[in-house]
């Protein structure tokens, strides 16, 4: 396992993210198959885990804290974060803050985040009457935060006023060679290494969209690297940046997690020529992707007819990468009560993409695919 230094801590390079937990049938978390992955990643170096009060609907935590319970506190790092965007004047943090701290059944959190600071969110963040960052801060004081940071999916200029707004510790952004352009995540990382502020990496996959390219940009990848897997590119790609200190995977399969584990096992950079086919295959693949959604559910909980959206926004990239059979039958599969169709545009998803998508006009757009080819 590569680790790498920040202060006094020695930190796996890969980080395990608690947001995509296998699930039973009902969506509670699967913790049998979840418990079996979290005892995998420990015992193979991993000591960096993730979790968000919001994550699988509040269960990730106390999953998260369960599953911990009986490993020595001081051999993993723990990091959570604080629900800015959904928090209300009235409101006091320290609830929260205690609520988590029960739920991960821990008495400090090694690194603690205020969550998704966007153009929105931001303003709640700064609130000189709510004074939040007060709040954290002195939490930091008394020994019950050891490092505070901030994840962000807002603009350069966002991220860079609210990095400058505090002495912070850390940043975690969205950052894969996909977003590199596509979403400006260089200039967001040039931002945090300006300051000296450590990147902890969410969505190195992309919600799993970079470890399956279209056919030829895979086939392109595996003529170069025939043993690596596709999604190996993407972490290999991150860890030539030298001011990655952590990359978040939400692995939700063994398999994925051990596959991860091989990559990280020791220091293997692209080479400039890796590199250069990764850029050629990221060009192919790009000009057939369509929606930059990264499955992180924030869309969904409001939804008041109770659509999965990154699903059915999966199904219409998937369409239209490959309209293949296997894609039509997963139209097909879906009950009434599951189609896009029945998306009434009432904009309260859009209000929490942190890609600012126009989900309804994507909605709109697979229903009419659907209604065309019935």
């Amino acid at each position: 396992m590569i680790y790498k230094t920040f202060k006094d801590l020695h930190i796996s390079q890969l980080g395990m993210g608690n947001m995509r937990l296998p699930v039973n049938a009902d969506g509670s978390i699967d913790t049998e198959q979840a418990q079996r992955i979290i005892d995998y990643a420990f015992d193979h170096g991993v000591n960096y885990y993730d979790t968000a009060y919001v994550y699988h609907k509040g269960e990730s935590e106390s999953f998260l804290g369960n599953a911990l319970r009986n490993r020595p506190r001081d051999r993993y790092f723990l990091a959570t974060k604080f629900p800015g965007f959904l928090f209300t004047p009235g409101q006091n943090p320290k609830d929260i803050f205690e609520e988590q701290l029960r739920r991960c059944r821990t008495g400090y959190f090694d690194f603690y985040l205020m969550h998704n600071v966007n153009e929105k969110s931001i303003g709640t963040y700064t609130d000189e009457q709510l004074r939040l960052l007060d709040y954290f801060a002195g939490e930091q004081r008394n020994g019950r935060i050891r490092y505070l940071g901030f994840s962000s999916h807002g603009k350069p200029e966002t991220l860079a006023k609210f990095a400058d707004h505090h002495e912070w510790d850390f940043a975690q952004i969205q950052l894969n060679y996909l977003d590199w352009t596509l979403q400006d995540a260089k200039t967001q990382y040039e931002i945090l290494t300006e300051r000296r502020l450590p990147v902890i990496v969410m969505e190195p996959v992309r919600g799993g969209s970079l470890a399956d390219l279209t056919p030829e940009a895979n086939a392109l990848l595996k003529a170069a690297e025939p043993e690596r897997s596709i999604a190996s590119w993407s972490f290999r790609w991150l860890t030539g940046l030298e001011n990655v200190l952590v990359v978040l995977s939400g692995m939700s399969t063994l398999e994925q997690l051990k596959d991860n584990i091989a990559t990280f096992d020791r220091p293997d950079p692209l080479t400039a020529e890796q590199e250069a086919v990764l850029m050629k295959a990221c060009e192919l693949f790009r000009n057939h992707f369509n929606v930059p959604c990264t499955a992180c559910r924030y869309c969904c909980d409001d939804c008041p007819q109770q659509l999965n959206i990154p699903d059915l926004m999966n199904i219409y990239n998937s369409y239209s990468i490959t309209p293949n059979v296997a894609i039509m039958q997963r139209m097909d599969r879906l009950r009434e009560n599951e189609r896009p169709a029945n998306c009434i545009a009432c904009g309260a998803c859009t209000q929490h993409c942190p890609q600012s998508i126009d989900i309804p006009g994507i909605m709109a757009k697979l229903a009419e695919v659907m209604r065309t080819r019935s």
